[in-house]
């Protein structure tokens, strides 16, 4: 796959988004002293992020859960003094699970609100909307969510895994159970369709064959058909990549016609605690997942964290790796500002390199050449009480390769 072409937005038209310039008047002469417009105001005791994030639509069900955690992070950092002197003021904007609308808010928080960074996003599609509007203006994007490799953007902070932090693991650990046939189930747009490539090569490149790939568009709630193929194929596992309240209906056909975790083992790669509650335990316990964090990971530093978010949000309130890597993004912004003594991105983006943050999924490194974070592959069996308790791990952070250069099966990808 061309590496040129998944830099691309999904959507046709997304280049044209109006900038929306604030009035003003004065020239930048300092980090404290910038034109209406011209990047983030840093001008009074407050500086501004943004908070991107489906809170409606059919990613609403993952992504409320992100916003929650950013903001927790907002507040500890204000309660410990802020970034350089200036309190941390968050303007939250709803993407509502739609693409252009995500390229939209990003124009709007970077130009009228003037944020210093953006924290957000979730599906590849999301991503991929608001790549040339960051790179147009030259600001901040930190984006949390695993995904399926293959870029790098210069004006991106990826916090979530990639390919070879979760996908290869996951190959790895199916491989390593004696599963030789999988069925490839996904939501029909950029992430696992890609992944689904990468899935393939792997496969062949491992003794695997695939029995079967089927999509549906994000938000399906029929998936009867799929469920039936799914039985009458004979795989040994499911690899699934299906997004957002899909899930839901998903696993609960799935288990009705009386597919089981010991009869057919499904591994998902966006089901986490949050969707876990969504689906029912009752539907989902026993099957595997594939992340770099979970509630139960040991640890004071994590114990901490999930006391905080319980207390702030709820008892019932599960925490996540999507929203662990949100957390965390905002604490490495806050490190790397303070390395760079500014704000502005090129400064912050010139600092970032080997900026270390002490994690609750363990301490992470960012590298950077392309801006990924070292991270720990675990994987993870889902029990009755809708926790999930890891069952193996990489035994120490991997290192980010987005374009799998240390893999030879995946040289026709990129």
């Amino acid at each position: 796959m061309n590496a040129n072409f998944l830099r691309r937005p999904v959507l046709a038209g997304l280049a044209a988004v109006a900038l929306a310039l604030t009035a003003g008047c004065g020239a930048k002469t300092d980090d404290t002293r910038v034109a209406a417009g011209s990047g983030p105001d840093v001008s009074g005791d407050t500086v501004k992020v943004g908070l991107l994030n489906s809170l409606s639509g059919t990613m609403a069900i993952s992504e409320v859960t992100v916003r929650d955690a950013l903001q927790l992070a907002v507040d500890q950092i204000n309660a410990d003094g802020g970034v350089l002197g200036k309190k941390v003021r968050a303007v939250s904007e709803d993407g509502a699970s739609d693409w252009p609308t995500f390229a939209e808010k990003a124009q709007k928080l970077i130009s009228v609100d003037r944020v210093a960074a953006v924290f957000g996003g979730w599906t590849s599609a999301s991503r991929k909307a608001m790549l040339p509007v960051f790179e147009r203006n030259k600001a901040l994007l930190f984006y949390p969510v695993q995904y399926e490799g293959l870029e790098s953007s210069p004006y991106i902070f990826y916090t979530g895994a990639t390919t070879n932090q979760q996908i290869v693991p996951a190959l790895d650990y199916l491989k390593s159970t004696g599963a030789k046939n999988l069925f490839l189930v996904g939501s029909d747009y950029v992430f696992p369709r890609t992944a689904n490539k990468i899935i393939k090569a792997y496969a062949a490149a491992n003794g695997m064959t695939i029995a079967g790939e089927e999509y549906t568009p994000l938000g399906a709630t029929d998936f009867s058909t799929i469920a039936n193929k799914v039985k009458a194929s004979g795989a040994d596992a499911v690899f699934n990549t299906l997004n957002g309240d899909s899930n839901v209906a998903f696993f609960k056909q799935y288990r009705s016609v009386g597919l089981t975790a010991t009869k057919m083992p499904v591994i998902s790669v966006s089901v986490a605690e949050e969707e876990v509650k969504g689906i029912g335990p009752d539907n989902i316990a026993g099957q595997l997942v594939s992340w770099n964090y979970y509630q139960t990971t040991p640890g004071a530093r994590n114990k901490e964290f999930v006391q905080a978010f319980k207390a702030k949000y709820g008892a019932d309130r599960p925490t996540s790796d999507p929203m662990e890597a949100a957390y965390t993004s905002v604490f490495l912004w806050k490190a790397m500002v303070e390395k760079a003594g500014s704000f502005a991105p090129d400064k912050v983006k010139a600092a970032a390199g080997g900026t270390t943050f002490d994690a609750p999924e363990g301490t992470v490194a960012v590298d950077g050449e392309n801006q990924h974070i070292t991270k720990t592959a675990r994987i993870g069996k889902i029990m009755p009480n809708g926790l999930i308790e890891e069952i193996w791990n990489s035994g120490k952070p991997i290192d980010p390769d987005p374009y799998l250069k240390g893999y030879d099966w995946a040289s026709g990808l990129s």
